[in-house]
């Protein structure tokens, strides 16, 4: 049976053509949205040599905002591999488009990179690459478009997942929160260089950490991004402490140069280099808890953290760090102790029980509100 035949191919053909030859030509953004809505997994296959490399060609000169163009070719990578396109775009290209104040130039390049979650090499090979990693990073934590910073908070978190060195964890053994229920994405342990590079090498490190303190001018001259950075920073951790929870809470490579202005717009700390983890720094000192929006971003992020570290796997270690870490959170937050011993109360039946036990292990001596249902 024969496909059925695409419109428009040809006079798109013609109009990339003259955008090679001629980049600040004005677009046709119908022809564009015409062919785009009819591609489909079965036609783009045979049409991608015949037009992905004009428009990576186009997108590395374009003026304009490229959204029209980035969307068509977002379509067109679906099957290309990340190996396959650093053919057709170098680390150098895509570090641009990161840099990029266009979101659409941004969503395209986190959309490449997140194709290395295919398999561990992709991300070690895209972690020999450092500043493609600190341009990902960036621009995951300083866009002040949100559906970048969720993005790139998606694509990070995959990519750590997959080169996480530890095995899976095992498929849950009875019913959990659908939301728990795909913790993992890998199905074989990885090799581990992306941790390295972001966790243990201190020009990366520093970066991430003077993004969310306020001390780099991505997010210093401005506290609703630096807000935004905490914020993103925040949703993510649990996920990671739950895969590589040694990681989140080992001791920093060195310490982030501070910024005289970070005072002012954060809670008036910097990491400390000899003592203090991301997630220790994150959960006690990064915030304003008079922010009442970020002492909710705070609240959610512990009530993720005890939820997600519940159904991974547990060690005397990582009980004994929670515990310290939730008796330090809670002495003198009377609002997030409360949310925390009622959490079972607006958790899914299945893990309420659990939860509580999870809870009570955690903050000894303390009332946890056990659901009878």
């Amino acid at each position: 049976m024969e496909s059925t035949p695409i419109t428009g191919l040809d006079e798109l053909d013609r109009h990339l053509d003259d955008l090679v030859q001629d980049p600040a030509l004005l677009l046709n953004p119908k022809l564009f949205d015409d062919v785009e809505l009819q591609l489909t997994e079965t036609n783009i296959p045979p049409l991608i040599p015949r037009f992905l490399p004009r428009l990576t060609t186009i997108l590395k000169q374009y003026p304009q905002d490229p959204a029209v163009l980035a969307s068509l070719t977002i379509k067109f990578l679906g099957p290309v591999s990340f190996t396959a396109i650093l053919q057709l775009a170098s680390p150098d290209d895509l570090v641009q488009a990161l840099d990029s104040p266009a979101p659409a130039a941004n969503l395209l390049v986190m959309t490449i990179l997140h194709k290395a979650a295919a398999r561990p090499e992709d991300v070690s090979l895209l972690s020999t690459n450092p500043p493609l990693v600190a341009a990902l990073i960036r621009r995951w934590l300083a866009a002040p478009q949100v559906e970048v910073g969720q993005k790139g908070g998606k694509v990070l978190g995959d990519l750590l997942d997959v080169d996480c060195a530890l095995p899976p964890p095992p498929p849950p053994t009875r019913p959990v929160d659908p939301l728990h229920s795909e913790l993992s994405i890998r199905r074989a342990p990885g090799q581990g260089q992306l941790w390295n590079l972001v966790f243990s090498t201190a020009e990366m490190y520093s970066l991430l950490t003077a993004l969310i303190s306020g001390a780099h001018p991505d997010t210093a001259a401005s506290p609703h991004q630096l807000s935004l950075a905490q914020g993103r920073i925040l949703r993510l951790l649990p996920r990671l402490a739950s895969i590589n929870f040694a990681a989140v809470t080992q001791q920093p490579p060195h310490p982030p140069v501070a910024s005289p202005s970070a005072p002012a717009l954060t809670n008036g700390t910097n990491p400390s280099a000899e003592t203090e983890s991301l997630l220790h720094y994150a959960a006690l000192h990064m915030i304003q808890r008079a922010d009442m929006l970020m002492h909710l971003s705070l609240v959610d992020f512990f009530e993720t953290l005890i939820s997600l570290t519940r159904v991974t796997e547990h060690s005397p270690a990582k009980t004994a760090a929670l515990r310290t870490l939730l008796c330090a959170a809670t002495a003198d937050d009377e609002m997030l102790r409360k949310a925390l011993l009622h959490l079972p109360e607006r958790t899914v039946e299945e893990e309420a029980a659990d939860l509580g036990v999870w809870l009570e292990e955690l903050m000894p001596g303390e009332e946890v509100r056990l659901v009878v249902r």
